[in-house]
């Protein structure tokens, strides 16, 4: 699977998980996903998926989740969180993620390969 923000393109490898196979079948699509905590993006997804959400303690940079139920939700930066989610897949070399996401909202696609 592929997500592209502006002309970037970074891979992401999927979760063996009903939640990821979920996602797969809302794709392509292009979402608003705006800034939260100058450390993650998240964009409301036009339908729930299903769930099951753990609380991972440390979020890491390309981590892909999904919180609630219809909330997804890229992180650009590693940090600990009390906050559960499940787990949808990682966007391979994230080391440029904050620098290409930066701050503020934008749009970002997805798309199967």
């Amino acid at each position: 699977m592929w997500m592209t923000v502006g002309t970037r393109r970074f891979g992401i490898t999927l979760e063996d998980n009903p939640t990821a196979r979920a996602f797969m079948q809302l794709l392509p699509a292009t979402l608003e996903m705006a800034e939260l905590n100058s450390n993650e993006k998240h964009a409301a997804l036009p339908r729930t998926l299903p769930t099951n959400a753990t609380r991972p303690g440390k979020i890491r940079m390309g981590d892909l989740m999904l919180y609630g139920r219809d909330t997804l939700v890229v992180f650009y930066k590693t940090f600990d969180s009390p906050y559960s989610y499940t787990r949808i897949g990682r966007v391979e070399d994230a080391a440029s993620l904050e620098q290409v996401l930066g701050s503020g909202d934008l749009r970002v696609g997805f798309e199967v390969q």
